[in-house]
């Protein structure tokens, strides 16, 4: 197992299926803020669902098709970072984040990321991370910013993660190996 550091009391470590009772736990924390934002599909509600979910990563990391880690503050899942896509025979990879309230504001998705970018385009040698967001989330847009990506544009209405199964728009921003040397 490795762990990366993320501050004085923070720390990146994977995120597997046998810990789906701690991400089980951090969602419990943080539904209601990250369920307007992420698919219905990650945000696990019951022991189950979080081993589905983890599950999942853990066969897309198997397959060398995405992936999922963990952030920790202070011994406690908090939130985490991970691979929604990442194909390397095209040099591209989705990324994407979540956070509980309590985490918010210590830069920890931005160290985080920092890190997973390193290891993408320095150890991997993909061409471009992409980050797919719903219009108006400025948190996540935030992050995009802090990165060093630019706004690639917007996909009208293509989700339906909205209330009610409303359409939404998404943000698709993108950071490219050499912006990121750079």
């Amino acid at each position: 197992m490795f762990s990366l550091p993320l501050g004085d009391r923070a720390e990146l470590r994977p995120l597997d299926v046998w810990r789906a009772g701690e991400f089980l736990a951090n969602l419990d924390r943080c539904r209601d803020y990250i369920s307007p934002w992420v698919g219905r599909a990650f945000v696990a509600t019951d022991l189950d669902s979080a081993r589905t979910v983890l599950r999942r990563y853990a066969d897309k990391h198997a397959a060398d098709a995405g992936g999922i880690w963990g952030i920790w503050l202070d011994g406690t899942l908090v939130g985490g970072i991970l691979f929604v896509s990442f194909d390397p025979a095209a040099g591209v990879a989705e990324a994407g984040c979540w956070l509980e309230p309590a985490a918010v504001g210590h830069g920890l998705v931005t160290r985080a990321m920092g890190h997973l970018l390193d290891w993408t385009f320095g150890v991997r040698g993909l061409s471009r991370v992409e980050w797919r967001t719903i219009a108006g989330n400025e948190r996540s847009i935030g992050v995009a910013k802090r990165l060093g990506m630019r706004r690639d544009g917007v996909l009208r209405e293509v989700n339906a993660a909205g209330e009610g199964g409303t359409r939404q728009d998404d943000e698709i921003w993108s950071l490219l190996a050499r912006e990121w040397r750079a």
